[in-house]
């Protein structure tokens, strides 16, 4: 299926790289990164637009094809993040959007739907939870610590070293649960669209490490009961780095969300599911 890559510029101009895939004219899906847009399975936006969408895909801001400054100092808080989605959706369609966050871009998708409400029509929320990056909550469960060990046992590679980066990405995803082979090409592609290969760029584009100093207050749990859109809340059963209770919480604690558990998936979404997740998307 045909794509095109564009940018877009928000009201605070900021460039967002983003991805158009299915009619233009259909109704919005915009996916949020975690923190690419390759974090959306190509499978799944595939799914989605032969159902009917028009599938946006997008990066995050210090990734991608979107504006990079200082991934070490960002000048911005996940609110911001919130309001680059809520930018480009009302940007994009006049008609409200339904939004879908995957891992990290799921908590930027729950502030957005909070924050913006009139923008968005529906919400997927995959493999993330209701509190910010750091220390959880007592009630949910935190990363596995078997798992946490081995993942910051692994040394970091040379980030100017397309090879390395691509076989550290494969070693994490065997350490998580996930395919090693999937993540190493999904690495590489990451690799080759990031604008330069300095070690703070390339780690916020392969690890989402930016996350680690944003502003994310205040919290946002405390209100998921706002949400008034139909959701989606899908986790995989085996998830060691987000366990599924924290997708059980998110469904709970939203009004009349769905939980969509993947049995044999951990953090990635694999192929496998695309259609599975797509139909329970388009149902929204």
């Amino acid at each position: 299926m045909h794509s095109t890559v564009r940018t877009f510029r928000t009201p605070d101009g900021v460039t967002l790289g983003v991805e158009h895939l299915g009619d233009a004219a259909a109704p919005l899906v915009l996916l949020v990164g975690g923190t690419t847009m390759l974090s959306w399975p190509d499978a799944l936006c595939h799914a989605l637009a032969r159902g009917g969408r028009h599938v946006v895909r997008y990066d995050l801001r210090d990734s991608g094809a979107s504006t990079t400054v200082d991934p070490e100092a960002p000048a911005y808080t996940l609110r911001d993040l919130a309001a680059d989605a809520a930018a480009l959706a009302r940007g994009l369609d006049d008609r409200p959007a339904h939004l879908a966050g995957i891992g990290v871009g799921g908590m930027v998708a729950q502030v957005a739907a909070l924050d913006h409400p009139k923008a968005f029509s529906a919400l997927t929320l995959v493999g993330t939870r209701p509190v910010a990056p750091g220390p959880v909550d007592d009630d949910l469960p935190d990363h596995d610590p078997a798992t946490r060990e081995r993942r910051f046992a692994l040394a970091l590679p040379d980030w100017s070293d397309r090879a390395a980066v691509a076989q550290y990405a494969a070693a994490g995803a065997e350490i998580r649960g996930d395919d090693p082979a999937a993540a190493r090409t999904r690495a590489e592609r990451i690799f080759d669209r990031t604008p330069g290969t300095a070690p703070a760029v390339q780690m916020a584009n392969q690890l989402g490490m930016v996350f680690a100093r944003l502003d994310c207050t205040p919290r946002w749990r405390e209100r998921l009961g706002e949400i008034a859109v139909p959701a989606l809340v899908v986790h995989g059963r085996r998830d060691p780095f987000f366990p599924v209770g924290n997708g059980e919480a998110l469904a709970r604690e939203i009004p009349g969300a769905r939980l969509l558990v993947l049995e044999e998936a951990a953090t990635a979404l694999p192929d496998a599911t695309a259609e599975e997740v797509a139909e329970a998307m388009l149902a929204l």
